[in-house]
């Protein structure tokens, strides 16, 4: 296995990209929406082995101040082998002057803990009312 990062949107089968977030219940948006969602974010790592993509995030940010990050996804064969931290490691190297701000899956916190994100006590949001229902039953709020 020969894992390759990419920190850039060229080549990258999005289907691939709508696949992996929608298995994990991170996105139900289609391919031409990831890549219009990836495009319009301020850093982008993906995980190729052989072409295939096997890992992504991405960060919104000012560039100067506040970052989140978000759509961490890494193919379960992969668990366990550092890639999900090397992920997050990449897009924390692109925005490493800004407060970076994060929110997971519930059973996730403790894997994000350890890489040095504390829990809020203030959090708040506000979803669109199709999705509201379903962040309650995930467990996010």
């Amino acid at each position: 296995m020969n894992i390759i990062i990419q920190q850039n949107c060229d080549g990258i089968n999005w289907q691939d990209v709508a696949d992996l977030l929608a298995f994990y219940g991170l996105s139900s948006l289609d391919a031409k929406m990831q890549e219009l969602v990836f495009r319009n974010s301020y850093a982008v790592v993906f995980l190729l082995d052989q072409e295939r993509i096997v890992g992504v995030g991405r960060a919104l940010s000012d560039g100067v101040c506040q970052a989140a990050i978000y759509n961490i996804a890494l193919a379960k064969h992969l668990h366990g082998q550092q890639y999900g931290r090397l992920i997050v490691d990449k897009l924390v190297e692109q925005v490493t002057q800004c407060n970076i701000i994060l929110y997971t899956h519930p059973q996730t916190v403790e894997f994000y803990k350890n890489l040095g994100f504390e829990v809020m006590k203030t959090g708040m949001v506000r979803y669109q009312s199709d999705h509201l229902t379903e962040m309650r039953n995930m467990g996010f709020i």
